[in-house]
């Protein structure tokens, strides 16, 4: 009898074992996400919209709700990283899709920084995309 025990305690232990690796490899972490932008050539002047999509790496299906708490643009990419332009985000229509309303003053390259957080995840995804403004 005590053997019959031993071999349950052993196969309870397995099972718990096995269960605790699998929902923690199915667990995500913040570099499972990432900020792509919609489109890379922007149009130069006041009240250019700069779109990006997050997505889950794993699926890659766009995540919506996230909370983008840090926004700044700046032309870095041209040698220029203390030329920044003011950025606000605006209503989105997609979800997973962030919108920014800002000003592309001059031509050429420019670096939109964001950092987020999104639900359910611990961390923070910080990203830095490269843009183009055009005339």
């Amino acid at each position: 009898m005590t053997t019959i025990f031993t071999k349950r305690a052993a196969a309870v232990a397995l099972s718990a074992v096995l269960l605790a690796s699998a929902v923690s490899a199915a667990r995500a972490e913040i570099s499972d996400y990432e900020f792509r932008l919609v489109q890379t050539d922007i149009k130069l002047g006041d009240g250019a919209i700069v779109a990006v999509q997050l997505i889950d790496k794993r699926s890659g299906k766009p995540v919506p709700d996230a909370v983008i708490f840090a926004s700044r643009i700046d032309m870095a990419p041209d040698g220029m990283p203390t030329m920044a332009a003011p950025i606000e985000a605006v209503p989105f229509t997609e979800p997973g899709v962030y919108r920014f309303k800002t000003n592309l003053m001059m031509a050429g390259g420019w670096r939109l920084s964001l950092g987020a957080k999104i639900q359910g995840e611990t961390g923070t995804l910080e990203s830095k995309l490269i843009l183009k403004a055009m005339p």
